[in-house]
């Protein structure tokens, strides 16, 4: 078992950079809902014993913004140098299409890896995804709906499971309805119908909570569900540290391997989260669940 001192110094090792020979694949075709084309790029790293294990990078943005092309995806170029491929893909947007197009769109893309990645040097067994805020939601709701094909689109690929082997949720949501109960004082307020969670299920949250509880992780908890490392700050203003707290919560009830790091001060996003300690518990997590490396996590 390596110490997290040994892991911050070989993530410190690899900085934040992608592998230097990397083969960058862009734009290809994913899903075709109802004619769209959806896009999704390969980064593969030239060096790693192949097949690689896979980790798909899932954007923020409140799900009405963010690009696979706008910056987000560097979080996690840097795998590259420790031997995983990276895919990042887009999504429809709210403004676009409301809930559930983005979850299907998320499983349409680990269905794509799953039943393509062979040709491209990957491991369809293992298949890790990371998301923060609301790419945070939308990765821990890929790890806990598995088999719910309600959230599947009228053109999923049912031969393929879109089941995920680890997910790396950072601050996402994961009950709306609780949100501005345990929101800090001058925080962002969510039951409004203008909130980006109004917003994606088409309507003011408090209204519907049948589309909310579609929407929400914590409804789909159960057993077998993807083994979590989740991170949040006790000080977001966005998003409250009280949504990780409750997953968390339902993961260890139902025997789900979880490890959840409050972080003292931070906010919403921040440099408190792409330090090397994080990387080395990212890396950590993912070495034991990808590649059965026990790494001694602990719980903060």
């Amino acid at each position: 078992m390596r110490s997290l001192a040994a892991l911050v110094l070989s993530a410190s090792c690899a900085a934040a950079q992608p592998a230097e020979d990397l083969k960058i694949l862009r734009n290809i075709v994913y899903s075709r809902p109802a004619g769209r084309k959806l896009l999704l790029d390969l980064y593969l790293p030239e060096r790693g014993a192949r097949p690689l294990p896979v980790v798909v990078w899932i954007y923020g943005g409140a799900w009405r913004a963010g690009s696979k092309d706008d910056g987000q995806t560097r979080a996690a170029l840097w795998l590259t140098r420790h031997g995983y491929a990276v895919a990042a893909f887009n999504y429809r947007l709210s403004q676009e299409a409301k809930f559930p197009a983005q979850i299907q769109d998320a499983r349409a893309a680990v269905r794509w890896l799953r039943r393509h990645g062979a040709g491209y040097g990957l491991d369809p067994a293992r298949i890790a995804v990371w998301g923060a805020s609301a790419g945070g939601h939308l990765a821990a709701l890929l790890g806990v709906s598995a088999g719910a094909k309600d959230l599947d689109g009228p053109e999923a690929d049912a031969e393929v499971s879109p089941r995920v082997q680890a997910v790396i949720d950072f601050f996402g949501p994961t009950d709306f309805l609780q949100m501005d109960a345990h929101a800090l004082p001058g925080g962002m307020r969510h039951n409004p119908p203008e909130s980006p969670e109004s917003q994606l299920i088409g309507g003011p949250i408090q209204d519907n909570p049948d589309k909310v509880a579609r929407a929400n992780p914590v409804t789909y908890v159960y057993r077998d569900a993807a083994p979590f490392l989740i991170l949040h700050g006790e000080r977001d203003p966005l998003v409250p540290v009280h949504q990780s707290e409750l997953l968390f919560d339902a993961l260890r009830r139902a025997g789900v391997p979880a490890i959840f790091h409050k972080i003292a001060g931070a906010g919403h996003g921040g440099p408190e989260f792409s330090g090397a300690v994080v990387r080395a518990m990212v890396l950590a997590f993912l070495d034991e669940h990808l590649r059965g490396q026990p790494a001694g996590l602990e719980q903060k």
